[in-house]
């Protein structure tokens, strides 16, 4: 048996993968006899030394979860010597995904940006503009064969129209026998193989409950393990170097997401890539934990002291209009904002409110106005001008990020209010109080001219961190408050045009808090404020999710990269190639 090596991947993945191989006549398992050098790497020169040759198989419709579920043999086998990845992706963008671009991708190393293929008619692809690694090596590889079997008459006409030779066959059936003709055959540099059997068993069901499904991919394994076997038959085999990538071109499912969401979500863009070849060492490659991710930034600190009249030492914020925050007798408006409560004194806590508008409890019967404080039980507690005041939720003063709002809408001819902690809309109260949602009364005794405010008075201990903090003229729905409560606001945010007044809260320095809306509501700082940073893992925030999350697997933009540095051919920045080359480890016999 081979040495097997422990490898570490991007993104700090360390995985050590060890197979014992089983000899079977149809299975990918016997050894090539061909020698790969121990270093691998870019060759600029330019020129194909005529011996390193791709066998591209391209799967319609394989869901990388489900190969991983199945374990077909041949692929299985093919992973102990490879870099692979079941968590693959088709491309790293939201929208919704089509075949032809998948194609396209694969065979350009460009996505749909570039590419402009977003219909199954490839309606704007310019093969000249973006072309296709058979129009590369033609130009290249002067002397190189280029082949292109397919199933799709579309495929050929519009991504193989320089290939040496192509065919459209009726099923995957033919693929596989026009495959093994022309490695028993003839002299192939390229030779790219797309099957769609798995994507039309699927109908539309791409689990790997779906038998019909999951006999296609079975079935798709037996042909590349009787293509492998052709090609290790061949006689120039001893002098060739073959790289054999077999990869889905898409996934299956609902396609498309929010801007934002977690793409690795998405199943019509999990993908199965593998990139073999007998003297490579294993490397797998896997998505990033994206529910690990903490929730990173600065954040204005507020403290009281909890002595004297007011206490406080170190901060408040009040809106530059005094308007702002009165929703009169009528409309429907939501207010969400994310906080962090360092103060864990239960000792010490209640009123008076720690953001809202209006004076403390002593005046708010008279002032009116509303707020969000603590209750008894350090949990959330709302007052609406003093009562109603719904309070049943635990305590957030644990120095963990949550999030609250408050919705106000119409239930038929009635004007309601409802209260939400962590997305979780509240429910009936503790004895004597009044139920969340509850009704607003008919006139606009909340209203006044006391500025919104952020930070706590009076003689009550505090040490709280905000974030985020946004007002809309619309209610949201109880699902959207779920989703978006956890997210953080910005322009990508469905309701952003709804805003009233946007507080990201970002600044480091300053005595302003920007209101990122357009609308110049901002907030004055006053004393001096303190400016926190943080990294928390918190079960109750979805941090937005850097883009980079979704380039350490492969992407379909990677393939041709490798292709073009397997074949020794210099990949220029003219290019525009949108794909990266992942290094493999070489695994080689003792002495």
């Amino acid at each position: 048996m081979k040495n097997r090596k422990r490898i570490f991947g991007i993104g700090g993945f360390s995985f050590l993968v060890c197979f014992m191989l089983t000899l079977m006549n149809t299975s990918c398992n016997q050894e090539f006899i061909n020698v790969l050098p121990e270093s691998f790497k870019n060759d600029t020169l330019g020129v194909g030394d005529g011996s390193k040759r791709v066998l591209y198989i391209i799967l319609d419709g394989v869901k990388g979860s489900v190969v991983q579920s199945v374990a077909p043999a041949n692929l299985t086998e093919m992973t102990g010597k490879a870099i692979y990845t079941y968590d693959g992706l088709t491309d790293n963008h939201w929208n919704a995904l089509t075949q032809a671009g998948a194609w396209t991708t694969m065979l350009t190393g460009v996505d749909y940006t570039k590419s402009h293929v977003v219909t199954e008619d490839f309606a704007g692809f310019d093969n000249a503009e973006t072309p296709t690694l058979f129009t590369r090596l033609k130009k290249e590889l002067t002397k190189a064969r280029t082949v292109a079997i397919t199933t799709s008459p579309a495929f050929a006409d519009k991504l193989a129209t320089d290939a040496s030779a192509k065919q459209t066959l009726s099923d995957d059936l033919g693929v596989k026998n026009a495959v093994v003709n022309e490695l028993s055959n003839e002299d192939p540099s390229l030779l790219v193989a797309q099957f769609s059997g798995a994507e039309l068993a699927a109908a539309n069901d791409y689990s790997a409950s779906n038998v019909a499904y999951t006999t296609a991919i079975t079935t798709i394994d037996g042909y590349i393990g009787e293509i492998l076997t052709a090609l290790r038959a061949r006689k120039t085999f001893n002098g060739e170097n073959w790289l054999v990538i077999v990869a889905s071109s898409k996934g299956g499912g609902p396609s498309g997401g929010a801007v934002g969401s977690n793409i690795y979500d998405d199943p019509s863009r999990n993908i199965f890539v593998t990139f073999y070849n007998p003297k490579f060492g294993t490397m797998e490659y896997r998505k990033p934990a994206i529910d690990g991710l903490p929730y990173t930034g600065t954040a204005p600190r507020f403290i009281s002291t909890g002595t004297g009249t007011y206490g406080v030492t170190n901060g408040m914020a009040t809106c530059d209009d005094p308007l702002l925050g009165n929703f009169g007798t009528s409309g429907e408006f939501t207010v969400m904002f994310k906080m962090r409560d360092d103060n864990t004194n239960m000792g010490n806590q209640g009123w008076p409110m720690y953001m809202g508008k209006r004076n403390d409890v002593s005046s708010a019967t008279a002032q009116g106005g509303w707020g969000f404080l603590h209750g008894g039980n350090g949990g959330a507690q709302f007052d609406w001008s003093s009562s109603p005041r719904p309070q049943n939720f635990l305590s957030q003063k644990d120095g963990k990020w949550h999030t609250l709002g408050m919705v106000i809408y119409m239930d038929g001819a009635t004007r309601k209010c409802a209260l939400y902690v962590d997305g979780v809309l509240g429910t009936v109260t503790s004895s004597g109080a009044s139920s969340n949602p509850f009704n607003l009364p008919a006139d606009a005794r909340a209203d006044n001219d006391i500025p919104l405010r952020l930070g706590m008075r009076q003689n009550k201990q505090a040490n709280l961190l905000f974030k985020d903090l946004v007002i809309l003229n619309v209610a949201l729905s109880p699902a959207d408050m779920g989703l978006y409560m956890r997210r953080e606001f910005g322009p990508t945010n469905p309701y952003f045009g709804n805003a009233l007044g946007w507080w990201p809260a970002n600044e480091t320095s300053g005595n302003k808090m920007y209101d990122h809306s357009g609308n110049e509501k901002h907030f004055t700082f006053s004393p001096a404020i303190q400016f926190a940073t943080f990294s928390d893992l918190t079960p109750n925030i979805s941090p937005e999710i850097s883009p980079a999350a979704f380039l350490v697997v492969p992407n379909g933009v990677d393939i041709p990269v490798m292709i073009y540095n397997w074949m020794n051919i210099s990949v220029p920045k003219e290019w525009g190639l949108m794909g990266k080359f992942y290094n493999p480890t070489v695994s080689l016999p003792k002495e």
